[in-house]
């Protein structure tokens, strides 16, 4: 229970956490935080001493403690517009989805369907929507009914007719874009977005963040996806004290040194990275490689050349900007890593590792590209989550790719023992904010040889997430951020191990933590308790 709760003033308050198992801490109970830093770290019975001189007084029961978590690669807005639209993740048939979209374009009489995150793999039919369908459930309307990998979509006749795709590369004539004829109708579905909705879709995805433990987000825009005023929105958001801080990558193409610093400062980025395609996804057969999908003709495609890729990380790295990109297929991984090779013989290999590049997704990398990675000091920002629906020799993974190539897919021990850095996230809206369903995910990946220990999965999710920011935070240590989350571990859910986490490993499927309280820098960012 929580005691001693008067309102919040401007700053801070000081709270003492006391009765639990503080992680990093072995035999510790209790913390205190004071002006938004950890002061103290210890056991209840000096805590006791403390209770009458702070502002709240939480009472653990027992439950865990941990450094909030970071999620390395959100599209913030994006995901605020997923939880406010229909969520189609859990349809079985081209009709169940249909009957949705009709029965939201009743209720919205005229205004814009947006309809996500449907599998056509998962639809009895094994197709997606056509124009035509969308057409007869909306009575004309504009639906954007964008794929769960965010690569492609199905839209009716009015959204094509709006975005002008007809001829651009990836339409296909029966409603189905990606490539080029995609990113036209993304760009002209979120075009439409006032300032008013973007601030509901950002309250919205913040607030879901803080429940689920999150205190840092990576924010991951690109041309082909949203516009300058989204990340500088995103920006200011996070900005609030009571939600979680954001960080930003833009993903645009530059050539000079003058062209990088100057976007990077007039967007206030991280750097020139997040979503900077190389290459599209496996569930779209955008995503390029060496050998051809096992499903259907063609190597997927790729977007960069080595040497744009290679003035690109020269122009940011002398700019003082991280660089990097989406990157996901064994062909646009190897392209990716000689642009990178050939930036490091121009500013070397000393200043290439403390730029801190990094790459996305890193699904299919091999030995090679994996070396040049650890060689560089370039981080991986991968999700777990990704081989937890997709993977195995039964998934969409498999269907694409084959059982062999599907295993080897986001392989997170041997990007660990190659030497590569890694910080987890969850791509959100391809795949949900959950950070510990992504541990969980970590520890059971469908390829044993490529399974990570909790403490492991953890340390990539909270500390790993705050190191390639270039942020405090992501540990439990005195004098760092006041950035940590309570969590209620449940009686039926796995038990504790000697560090205190609990033990995900024990077996599969186990119920996960509940986030009870949600702290960032000091500031209450989500109580259970009061909603």
């Amino acid at each position: 229970m929580i005691t001693q709760t008067p309102p919040e003033t401007a700053g801070p308050p000081t709270i003492l956490l006391r009765g639990g198992r503080v992680h990093g801490h072995p035999g510790a109970q209790a913390l205190l935080s004071r002006n938004g830093r950890i002061e103290w770290v210890g056991d209840d019975r000096a805590a006791e001493t403390m209770a009458d001189d702070v502002d709240r007084v939480v009472e653990l029961d027992g439950a865990l403690v941990t450094a909030s978590f970071c999620d390395a690669h959100v599209h913030l807005t994006m995901t605020g517009q997923g939880l406010d639209g229909i969520d189609l993740s859990g349809t079985r048939s081209v009709g169940e989805a249909l009957r949705l979209i009709e029965t939201a374009a009743r209720h919205l009489r005229g205004r814009p369907v947006y309809a996500h995150s449907w599998d056509e793999t998962k639809w009895v039919e094994k197709r997606p929507v056509t124009a035509t369908e969308l057409d007869r459930a909306t009575y004309g309307g504009v639906v954007y009914m964008p794929r769960v990998d965010a690569h492609s979509a199905s839209v009716s006749s009015a959204m094509a007719a709006v975005a002008r795709v007809h001829g651009l590369d990836g339409w296909d004539g029966n409603g189905i874009v990606s490539r080029d004829a995609f990113a036209a109708v993304t760009t002209a579905f979120t075009s439409g977005m006032t300032d008013a909705d973007r601030q509901h879709y950002l309250d919205l995805a913040l607030r879901t963040a803080a429940e689920r433990g999150i205190g840092l987000i990576h924010e991951t825009g690109g041309e082909h996806l949203t516009a300058f005023a989204d990340v500088q929105h995103v920006l200011e958001a996070g900005r609030r004290p009571g939600v979680p801080a954001t960080v930003a990558y833009w993903g645009q193409l530059v050539g000079d040194r003058a062209e990088a610093a100057h976007l990077g400062e007039f967007l206030g980025v991280m750097g020139l990275a997040g979503d900077l395609c190389a290459d599209g996804s496996f569930g779209s057969r955008t995503a390029h490689l060496l050998e051809e999908y096992a499903d259907a003709p063609g190597h997927g495609y790729s977007y960069l050349t080595a040497d744009e890729i290679a003035a690109h990380v020269i122009a940011c790295t002398r700019a003082g900007l991280q660089a990097g990109g989406h990157v996901i297929g064994d062909a646009a991984l190897h392209t990716m890593a000689e642009g990178f090779r050939r930036a490091a013989q121009e500013v070397g290999v000393d200043t290439m590792i403390a730029s801190r590049h990094r790459w996305e997704h890193v699904e299919l990398p091999d030995a090679e590209v994996l070396a040049t990675m650890a060689e560089l000091g370039i981080w991986a920002s991968v999700q777990p989550a990704f081989d937890g629906l997709w993977g195995g020799t039964e998934g969409m993974y498999a269907a694409r790719l084959g059982e062999a190539r599907a295993l080897a897919t986001v392989p997170l021990r041997s990007m660990v023992d190659a030497g590569v850095r890694i910080a987890l996230g969850s791509d959100s809206p391809v795949t949900a904010i959950d950070p510990w369903q992504a541990v969980q995910y970590a520890v059971w990946h469908h390829n044993e040889d490529e399974r990570l220990t909790v403490a492991q999965a953890v340390s990539a999710h909270t500390a790993g997430g705050y190191e390639l920011a270039e942020r405090p935070g992501g540990t439990l240590t005195v004098g760092a951020p006041a950035s940590y989350v309570v969590w209620d571990l449940p009686a039926d859910g796995p038990p504790a191990g000697a560090d205190g986490l609990p033990d995900l490993a024990a077996e599969p499927d186990l119920p996960l933590p509940i986030a009870r309280l949600t702290v960032v820098d000091g500031h209450l960012a989500f109580d259970r308790e009061t909603g």
